[in-house]
């Protein structure tokens, strides 16, 4: 079988730690190749992960006709600059969520990418790709729940680090940018829809501008989403719906621990409910989801007009 052969287009961390090792072990996916500005951190990075190919520059790997696709794990306001980029050099993309740094840079990319039609672009929300995220949407669409009233969402963790681009707010740094979008997202996903308003309150670093606390409200008009992330406080995450029949709660719902289990907790009708999952690893799901994308020619689990509705809200919430 065709294996989709990705370009690493930088050697950040959560390419490092997550992604390019997920990568490697999809069925559908090898990785080819990894760029870094500097030849030594790109023939290191390759070295550690046995990549065949490494190069000091961005341009020579969008540049290698071998390469299928490019992942792309920059800092925020780099990713539309170096999606289009990649599809201007042929290659297929995806790239790390936020899309981009608005709505508007997003749209930027949507409308360069109707150019390729034969090239897919899809942001790396590696949640959605979860068996146990699936079985979410499915319970909730079954109208077990009854009508969604309420989505309640935390995501946060401790980061001070200066050299971090996410302390940067001129590279798309902050809470809501880097965590933050996975409520809306989720948010999003399980109304089914965009929210009619959005707002939010946000506390702002003093050195870095970004905001270090951010707290959104979504209006669905039949229901709300409330949700807070934050890159200054104590490390946690959940996920909890709640509908007219029923509820589900979900601990660790955008990173659990890839070697263990993972749970559903719902209930419906008064009817305590626990559902298990495998360990699986959701970075390898995802690469094998696009790369199916690519060699079955069929559209993108996650779409680039989810992305910017996604963007929209996020830009809403800013204010």
């Amino acid at each position: 079988m065709h294996k989709i052969r990705f370009g690493i287009l930088s050697t950040a961390n959560i390419g490092r730690k997550y992604v390019t090792p997920a990568i490697q072990l999809a069925e559908q996916c090898e990785v080819a190749a990894v760029a870094s500005r500097k030849l030594k951190n790109a023939e290191s990075y390759a070295s550690e992960f046995d990549i065949p190919k490494a190069y000091g520059s961005y341009e020579k790997l969008l540049a290698d006709p071998e390469i299928d696709a490019i992942y792309i794990p920059l800092p925020n306001n780099l990713h539309v600059e170096w999606s289009i980029k990649a599809l201007q050099a042929g290659k297929h993309v995806l790239c790390e969520k936020p899309i981009g740094m608005n709505e508007h840079d997003a749209k930027k990319l949507m409308t360069e990418s109707k150019k390729y039609p034969n090239l897919k672009v899809m942001e790396a929300f590696m949640y959605r790709h979860h068996p146990r995220w699936k079985r979410v949407v499915e319970l909730v669409r079954s109208g077990k729940l009854g009508e969604i009233k309420a989505v309640h969402s935390l995501f946060t963790y401790y980061n001070d680090d200066p050299d971090n681009y996410r302390n940067s707010a001129e590279m798309g740094g902050g809470g809501l940018m880097d965590v933050g979008c996975y409520s809306i997202s989720v948010a999003r996903l399980i109304f089914g829809r965009q929210p009619k308003n959005a707002a939010g309150v946000a506390e702002y670093d003093p050195k870095y501008h970004t905001d270090r606390l951010t707290s959104g409200l979504l209006d669905f008009e039949t229901g709300t989403s409330v949700f807070t992330c934050s890159t200054q406080c104590h490390k946690d995450q959940y996920v909890k719906i709640y509908g007219t029949q029923g509820k589900i709660e979900l601990d660790l719902p955008f990173n659990p621990d890839f070697s263990k289990p993972s749970e559903l907790k719902a209930n419906i009708d008064g009817i305590d409910i626990i559902e298990e999952f495998e360990p699986c690893n959701q970075f390898t799901l995802q690469g094998d989801a696009f790369a199916q994308a690519i060699l079955e020619k069929k559209p993108v689990p996650i779409s680039l007009e989810d992305s910017i509705g996604n963007m929209k809200v996020i830009d809403s919430v800013k204010g």
